[in-house]
């Protein structure tokens, strides 16, 4: 994993295999050595984001933190915290509390980053949460809100008509563990393929940095991908992929109670750094569902114009008007996480060999979040069974 200075001065980490991809078995040393990093998780990170910085003394338990360290992705299902960040919603409710952002291309490394100290909430997909806590057996991390459903597609190269064509091709995910990885396995074995984590099997899984994947499709060196907006639109409208599996497609709703819709985006939180800072916690969440509002009441024109300049201040790059557009079109911002869905979201982590099987009550805490918003009785955000709300 490397980090570079983005032009904001914020860091921006990248994880993942981003060496051309192979074939099955020839993945193999390289991912299972990354999926045994990430299990250990943690003090790399730490050291290399912390590295020439002194030790601060805590602050007492219940004060405001002197500075909240924030992660999320340069993608658009990021929106929340891009819109956050970029017009000050959740700086202007943190108040005298410092905030720092970090920039991460993919779960799992954010998770590390987490549990080491290196940053103290962030913005991810819900499987390496799921991971987390259930390593830590619930002491790691809490879900204190939703932040985005939808915007995941597995699209493929235009020759590939049907699952029944992907024996023998490589794929790729964003990183090995990641929401869309895990996705993508259990997808596969439901359609009868064997996959593993070294990267052999019926279907080779490539896990690789999103700009990379884009590369290699272009260069005719993958067949497909299972990824988060933009990069899906990315590889459709300027590589010439088509959609094989909208993961929408796959939830009917019986879940949630809400068709079509799966958590993509979520918010966590150190479950320490919670307990010492509740007041920033609120704070940041008050951050977080102005931004989310702001999403859904935005002009069209005016919310591609804000994301597209925190993309280019994340990650460097703008993104063309029809990508970005194509993008939005398949995203609902929300501060619901969709807790109904994690049971099965955790099947998923166990069928793709990236979890165990566990227990995951606790892993929501959304009392917080139902006293920002002032939802009660009917209207609070549910953690359906799995914390409290």
């Amino acid at each position: 994993m490397s980090s570079h200075q983005n032009p904001e001065g914020s860091t921006r980490i990248v994880a993942g295999q981003t060496s051309q991809p192979k074939r099955k078995r020839a993945l193999g040393i390289g991912v299972a050595a990354g999926l045994v990093a990430l299990i250990a998780g943690g003090a790399a990170v730490a050291s290399n984001l912390n590295r020439g910085t002194e030790a601060q003394p805590a602050a007492p338990a219940g004060t405001p933190a002197a500075e909240l360290k924030l992660g999320y992705f340069g993608n658009v299902t990021h929106a929340p915290a891009l819109v956050g960040v970029k017009e000050g919603f959740i700086a202007k409710n943190l108040g005298e509390t410092k905030l720092s952002t970090q920039v991460f291309n993919a779960g799992p490394a954010a998770i590390e980053a987490l549990n080491a100290g290196a940053i103290d909430a962030t913005y991810i997909g819900p499987s390496p949460a799921i991971n987390s806590f259930v390593k830590s057996q619930g002491e790691s991390v809490s879900i204190i809100a939703g932040a985005a459903a939808g915007g995941a597609q597995l699209v493929v190269k235009p020759e590939i008509g049907s699952a029944a064509d992907l024996k023998g091709k490589t794929l790729a995910s964003p990183q090995l563990g990641g929401t869309q990885d895990v996705a993508l396995r259990a997808w596969l074995a439901g359609q009868g393929y064997k996959t593993n984590t070294d990267g052999s099997g019926d279907v080779a899984i490539n896990p690789t940095e999103n700009a990379q994947t884009l590369k290699l499709f272009q260069d005719g060196k993958l067949d497909g991908a299972w990824l988060p907006e933009p990069w899906a639109s990315r590889l459709v409208l300027q590589a010439g992929a088509k959609v094989l599996v909208d993961e929408k497609d796959l939830w009917d709703g019986s879940l949630t109670g809400k068709p079509g819709e799966f958590p993509t985006t979520i918010l966590i939180v150190n479950r320490k750094f919670a307990a010492e800072h509740p007041d920033t916690v609120k704070a940041l969440l008050k951050g977080h569902a102005e931004s989310v509002k702001w999403l859904n009441s935005a002009a069209a024109d005016e919310k591609s114009t804000v994301i597209n300049a925190a993309l280019k201040e994340a990650s460097g790059a703008e993104l063309k008007p029809d990508v970005i557009e194509r993008s939005l079109t398949n995203i609902v911002f929300t501060v619901d996480p969709l807790a109904g869905s994690y049971k099965k979201l955790l099947e998923d982590g166990v069928k793709a060999g990236t979890t165990k099987q566990a227990d995951i009550n606790g892993i929501f805490d959304l009392t917080a979040l139902n006293s920002v918003t002032g939802a009660t009785g009917g209207d609070k955000v549910s953690a359906a069974g799995l914390g409290k709300d």
